[in-house]
């Protein structure tokens, strides 16, 4: 029978059946990578035949061991589950009540499906953005015999690379996330091991490798990442940090990049093998099998133990594959996050420099949708309403020039762009802080920007953050609240009150006398903390060194800016 369902997989089904109920479209599941998506399932399946009997329901994946493992989930749930397995890889071709099928073998075969009433997509992201594909085709084949149907997904990654998430766009099949757990909540339940990055001396070089379809091109990327130079150095730099970790997983470029790793793997005297898309099934599986008994230390791959792929006891992973797409980037972090006996936590060397492009996998950096062909860019001139290209610098009627736009930190770290986690504050000591006035590429409208400077001068971070003070409504409250706090924590409110008035500022001037008296006359934080979201950092407290009475330096916690700040005098 099945395990006690863990509260945040009832919870997902309970979230589901009130999502249907009240909505006409089809809700996706997000379920990170290790929280159980097969559980869900089989008690999905279960619940619904003993409710309605009559019931069928169809559950898709591309990849043979998902096929696997959500049949036998269903199977040890309710031995007597009246489920067919049809997957020509696996040499199935059976069809129930309840049936779980590779979308390879049915797609083009939905009469023999007969009539479904649910069809569960596991790996939902993989759907074709467009109307078409394999799973496209099916679906419609099937919502023809039965309008009534309704579509659930499942996937730990719910968007798809430049076209946003799954559930945007015109061709969209789902309406709806249901987001019953986050990786944070997993991690701190003890339901995922938690991933150590460390930013290894070695980040493979991928200028000049040209892009197609968002994803670097295969070809020009195993050529500039596949040397023997930077082989070894990888090989180096693993051995020398792993320690005592038992089972290594390499990601790579292309085939011939994952034997070359391979080769120099077994040169350094660790006990490897290489998994590829047409390795063989038998010798696939006693490969896998000596990897999981220990005969062999490491594993290289292609694009094949990315998804479905099970195995608790993996502690390192080296990524030796750059990606643009941060599904991909979040799938392969998944593989080292189950937790095992013994296991503490799963290391991850990212060669790769994913983790700086794509951030903490607890905020991964949704990819935005493609702009339409035919939707050109443009904007208006202010002086003469004359309508030019977005970047043009000049207006080719009047001459006036655009203001640049504003630039984003692109901040990498606070200590390095290792932080793959982004669950706890990073702490950043401050030799200062430097007030300047930026325009909004929104909008236009000057605000305030406050860049953080670290005492890492190798690295010269800054960290920024702003405050809107002539934007109105809710954005400028906020920012007049978190001002009051900053000139009350660094020593001058009680001398400049006025400043604080919520819409004293009227002008651009008054901004920026305001940066210069703060430049001027306030007082730094001594260290800042930071939460990573995407690529960026967000401030969430400030801790200012406080002066006591008899001369001795104390440290004060600041709350978040939008929290109240302590008196004016406790801070000076």
């Amino acid at each position: 029978m099945i395990p006690q369902l863990r509260d945040y997989q009832q919870r997902a089904i309970v979230m589901l059946y009130s999502w249907l109920a009240r909505n006409a479209g089809n809700p996706c599941i997000v379920a990170p990578t290790g929280s159980g998506k097969s559980w869900i399932i089989a008690a999905l399946c279960e619940d619904i035949l003993r409710q309605w009997p009559d019931s069928r329901i169809l559950i898709l994946s591309h990849v043979k061991e998902l096929l696997s493992q959500d049949a036998d989930k269903i199977v040890q749930a309710w031995p007597d589950a009246p489920v067919g397995l049809y997957s020509a890889g696996l040499n199935h071709r059976d069809v129930d009540r309840i049936t779980v099928a590779g979308i390879q073998s049915v797609w083009r075969r939905p009469k023999e499906l007969g009539k479904v009433d649910l069809a569960i997509v596991d790996e939902a992201h993989l759907i074709n953005h467009s109307d078409s594909g394999m799973y496209r085709s099916l679906l419609k084949d099937l919502k023809e015999r039965n309008p009534l149907l309704r579509i659930v997904g499942l996937t730990a990654t719910p968007y798809r690379l430049g076209h946003g998430l799954i559930t945007e766009g015109e061709n969209r099949i789902f309406d709806g996330l249901i987001e019953p757990v986050t990786i944070a909540e997993l991690v701190a339940g003890g339901s995922l091991a938690p991933l150590r990055s460390k930013l290894p001396a070695k980040t493979l070089d991928v200028e000049g490798v040209h892009k197609r379809g968002g994803e670097y091109v295969e070809s020009e990327l195993q050529l500039a990442v596949d040397t023997d130079a930077n082989n070894a150095e990888i090989v180096r730099e693993t051995i020398s940090r792993a320690g005592d970790r038992k089972a290594w997983l390499f990601f790579c470029t292309g085939v011939e990049h994952a034997f070359h790793m391979r080769d120099e793997l077994r040169q350094a005297g660790i006990p490897t093998a290489t998994v590829v898309g047409d390795t063989p099934a038998a010798e696939r599986a006693e490969i896998l099998e000596n990897f999981k008994s220990g005969q062999l230390k490491a594993l290289t791959n292609v694009d094949v133990l990315t998804t479905g792929f099970d195995y608790p006891g993996i502690d390192l992973l080296a990524m030796c594959r750059p990606t643009l797409s941060p599904g991909l980037y979040v799938q392969m972090a998944g593989r080292g996050m189950r937790v095992a006996e013994g296991k503490a936590d799963c290391l991850v060397l990212d060669f790769a420099g994913n983790v700086a492009a794509h951030g903490p996998i607890t905020s991964v950096a949704i990819p935005k949708r493609k702009r339409a062909a035919e939707k050109k860019p443009v904007r208006k001139c202010p002086e003469c309403d004359e309508i030019v290209a977005a970047n043009a610098k000049i207006c080719p009627a009047c001459g006036y020039e655009f203001p640049a736009p504003e630039r984003k930190p692109q901040i990498m770290a606070l200590h390095g762009r290792d932080d793959i986690m982004g669950i706890e504050p990073s702490e950043m000591e401050l030799r200062g802080w430097f007030w300047s006035v930026q325009h909004s590429s929104r909008n236009g409208l000057p605000m305030l920007r406050v860049d953080y400077d670290s005492r890492d001068f190798v690295r010269s971070i800054s960290v920024s953050e702003y405050l809107c003070l002539m934007h109105g409504g809710f954005a400028e409250q906020k920012g007049f609240k978190t001002l009051r706090y900053l000139m009350r924590c660094s020593g001058i409110a009680a001398r400049y009150p006025d400043a604080m008035t919520l819409g004293v500022i009227k002008n651009e001037d008054e901004l920026r006398e305001l940066a210069q008296l703060m430049n001027e006359e306030s007082r730094s934080p001594a260290k800042v903390y930071c939460v990573r979201e995407g690529k960026y950092y967000r401030v969430v407290s400030r801790e200012w060194k406080v002066v006591e009475a008899n001369g001795d330096a104390a440290a004060e916690l600041g709350p978040d800016g939008a929290g109240e700040a302590p008196a004016a005098g406790s801070a000076g």
